[in-house]
């Protein structure tokens, strides 16, 4: 049997999954799991990378003690995070994470050099404030040294790969979150590189998902006990999900649902109007040039982020994350508490950049509705509520603007991925936007990441395809309002 390995890392942990085709349908097998966090390292919070490099070898070697060694592997992760390598190939500095508040104020250093106009002309990209290029215009003022010293920009996945296989490739989709790529010729914008003062030479020529990166070193041979062929999936992990999603026509609308709510479509060609432009919304590159037109919105971040808190950890800004347990409180809790609120009103602006690492979540949510004029959520139940009505709405505006921008009229919703378990949150979209909510598969990046493979490999024909495999493989639940 051929076997297939996904390594999907997310903002809290990384993930094994193997898959094969059976009796024509995709099986999957998660085989190992491991912690992704954060530390705080020299004045910023950053990504243990070796404790995500020990995870990733720790996967490799469960393959070998399982018996299934996959023919191809591919990893994906979050967008716009990188490190730079010198010409030894050592890392410089630190992988400071996207969270992290040293973008403040980048926004208005690139805009003094490039118009936000001009920039998403070119780009077609949202504004974040954790956009790679704000990153490296922050790294520019506070460590100049560091952008001399570097020969090789790589992102999270990208440099994974390297490690494996010695091969340095740069992968059009992630790379297109970065704010640096020209959407319509599809490859770094070097005006806009120069324009910044960053060096042009270390962003590597964009290969497509489904390239050969290469074989496992020698090393990582000997540590693993076989070898195996690094395959570029879409490593940005949306871009996997994307892919995933079993749609039976042009009239959905797509969410990625986990940390982040990814709400979009897949367009042939980029929109980068001053309308486009107003409301947000994104252009990323996809698998076989197929433009994420989408926006991103808080999702279950606030979600997860008030149930550590709950639970006696409290993310601080700068600081990570400290850990004291009290009561544990499991989401089935919090949704629990939830309906008994039901009749709770109040909504904030989710993406107002409070929410992002706010040293306290329910804070955060209740100083809004105080600001707002709206009545303030004492109990868990109508903390969550107000959560719940406030995303709900979202996704119903977002979809309004999409329908402006793209002069479609959209019928129904897939959602993807682990928040597409929360069925109150399905509910409340479907009685928000009035359209009915397909809920599934679960695993949506693993399974976006698997499809390439296994096209690659020559298991399945094409995307077409894929999608049906994953219509007639897992369960996808019809919910309505």
């Amino acid at each position: 049997m051929q076997y297939y390995l996904a390594v999907d890392i997310g903002a809290s942990s990384g993930r094994h999954i193997l898959g094969h085709i059976e009796d024509g349908k995709l099986v999957l097998e998660e085989i190992y799991r491991f912690e992704n966090r954060q530390v705080h390292k020299n004045g910023h919070d950053c990504w243990d990378m070796e404790n995500l490099w020990e995870g990733i070898l720790g996967g490799l070697k469960a393959c070998k003690t399982l018996g299934k060694i996959p023919a191809t592997v591919g990893i994906d992760t979050w967008a716009v995070d990188y490190v730079l390598l010198d010409e030894q190939d050592r890392v410089i500095g630190d992988a400071v994470a996207y969270r992290d508040s040293r973008t403040e104020g980048m926004r208005e250093c690139v805009n003094e050099i490039i118009p936000a106009d001009v920039l998403y002309g070119k780009t077609g990209i949202q504004y974040q404030p954790f956009n790679t290029i704000y990153q490296l215009m922050a790294l520019k003022n506070e460590h100049p040294d560091q952008l001399e010293k570097a020969k090789r920009f790589l992102m999270i996945p990208e440099y994974f790969n390297f490690l494996l296989t010695g091969v340095k490739k740069n992968e059009y989709t992630n790379a297109s979150s970065t704010n640096l790529l020209n959407a319509e010729q599809k490859t770094w914008d070097k005006d806009i590189i120069e324009a910044l003062g960053f060096p042009a030479e270390i962003f590597g020529e964009l290969d497509m998902p489904e390239t050969v990166v290469g074989t496992l070193l020698p090393e990582i041979q000997k540590e693993v006990c076989f070898d195996t062929t690094v395959i570029l999936p879409s490593t940005h992990d949306t871009g996997s999900a994307f892919l995933a999603i079993p749609a039976k026509d042009d009239n959905a609308v797509y969410i990625s649902s986990g940390t982040w709510s990814l709400l979009g479509v897949e367009n042939e060609n980029p929109i980068t109007t001053t309308e486009s432009q107003a409301q947000n919304f994104t252009n990323e590159g996809g698998a076989w040039y197929r433009y994420r037109y989408l926006k991103n919105i808080m999702g279950l971040w606030m979600i997860q982020s008030i149930r550590r808190e709950l639970n006696g950890v409290a993310y601080v800004q700068g600081k990570g994350e400290t850990a004291a347990s009290a009561r544990k409180w499991s989401f089935p809790d919090l949704i629990a508490e939830t309906k008994n609120a039901k009749g709770f009103e109040g909504i904030v602006d989710v993406n107002r950049s409070v929410f992002l690492a706010p040293d306290s979540m329910i804070k955060a949510i209740k100083e809004e509705c105080r600001q707002t004029g709206q009545p303030i959520p004492e109990t868990v139940g109508e903390i969550m509520q107000c959560v719940y009505n406030s995303l709900a709405l979202c996704y119903r505006e977002a979809i309004r603007d999409l329908e402006m921008l793209t002069g479609k009229t959209y019928t129904s919703i897939n959602i993807v991925g682990g928040g597409c378990q929360d069925d109150y949150l399905n509910e409340m979209t479907a009685k928000y936007t009035g359209l009915p909510v397909y809920a599934g598969p679960i695993e949506g990046t693993a399974i976006g990441n698997l499809i390439v493979q296994m096209i690659a490999g020559g298991e399945i024909a094409d995307l077409s395809s894929a999608r049906e495999i994953i219509r007639n493989s897992f369960d996808v639940r019809l919910i309505t309002a």
